[in-house]
């Protein structure tokens, strides 16, 4: 990738390149970099405040806007949803299951949470225990896999919307393009991604605490495209402090969309919140 960036402790990079070779230029240091990465999230409270990285007051603007964005996506992508479509979703870098209890069970009658932390996990199987939610017995989180996304292989054709946020960051260039290859089968035919991730201003940000990487808008455009995905739609994050990376959300397909009809109206395309180094 050859983009310039830095870390956060303000060294630069000539290239992404120069920097994975740094980081994970061996199987040693590979291995270190996910450790390091799950480490650091161990260490943090099974709490919204604590998977928000201390920002758990972003947590009503952040569902907010999702949801203004899911519901374009199910308006075009699966128009029975509701009535005689049974939808399955899945929730990756899932934490303590915040997002699928405020936002994905009310739409999905199955979410499944893969998170690599296990007392996230734990947590999450408690948020999400029936007694303490608020949807009816049609909707609710169905599997909880504790698996690192990189290691992760979902079931053929289970999927209609696969919903990664805040934690593709931890994933090297190489193992990106593999996680989504990979859970590119899992999608039901006409299934989508969507990824929801800050975004550097130029190049990438490397933060060495948690060895996670923040890639510019243009970086992630290029792994699409390694990837073979199609940007169907995109919106930006409104409504965060200032002093922290910018957001944006991606509808990702594996064929490139349909035009949209010139008789019907366009809609405008529009692990967690960082502090810009």
């Amino acid at each position: 990738m050859n983009t310039a960036g830095l870390d956060s402790d303000g060294r630069e990079f000539k290239n992404a390149d120069e920097m994975w070779k740094e980081e994970v230029g061996d199987n040693q240091k590979k291995t270190d970099w996910y450790r390091i990465g799950v480490g650091y999230w161990e260490r943090v409270e099974a709490s919204v405040d604590g998977v928000l990285g201390g920002y758990g007051p972003v947590n009503d603007a952040d569902i907010k806007d999702s949801e203004a964005f899911l519901n374009t996506l199910l308006a075009d992508c699966f128009p029975d949803a509701g009535r005689n479509q049974h939808l399955v979703a899945l929730d990756c870098g899932a934490g303590v299951g915040r997002v699928t209890k405020n936002l994905l069970i009310r739409y999905f009658n199955e979410v499944d949470l893969l998170e690599p932390v296990s007392h996230f996990l734990d947590a999450a199987r408690e948020n999400l225990a029936p007694q303490n939610q608020m949807v009816s017995e049609a909707h609710k989180a169905a599997n909880f896999y504790c698996v690192p996304l990189q290691e992760f292989t979902p079931d053929a054709k289970r999927y209609d919307v696969i919903w990664v946020q805040w934690c593709i960051g931890h994933l090297t260039d190489d193992d990106f393009v593999s996680f989504f290859n990979r859970a590119k089968v899992g999608l039901k035919p006409g299934g989508i991604f969507v990824l929801k991730e800050n975004i550097a201003r130029s190049g990438f940000v490397l933060d060495k605490e948690d060895k996670s990487i923040t890639r510019s808008d243009l970086y992630f455009k290029e792994l699409f495209n390694r990837c073979g995905l199609h940007i169907y739609k995109l919106k930006d994050q409104k409504g965060f402090p200032k002093g922290l990376f910018a957001v944006k959300m991606y509808a990702l397909a594996t064929e490139l969309p349909k035009r949209v009809s010139a008789s019907r109206p366009k809609r405008k395309a529009a692990n967690r919140p960082a502090i810009i180094k």
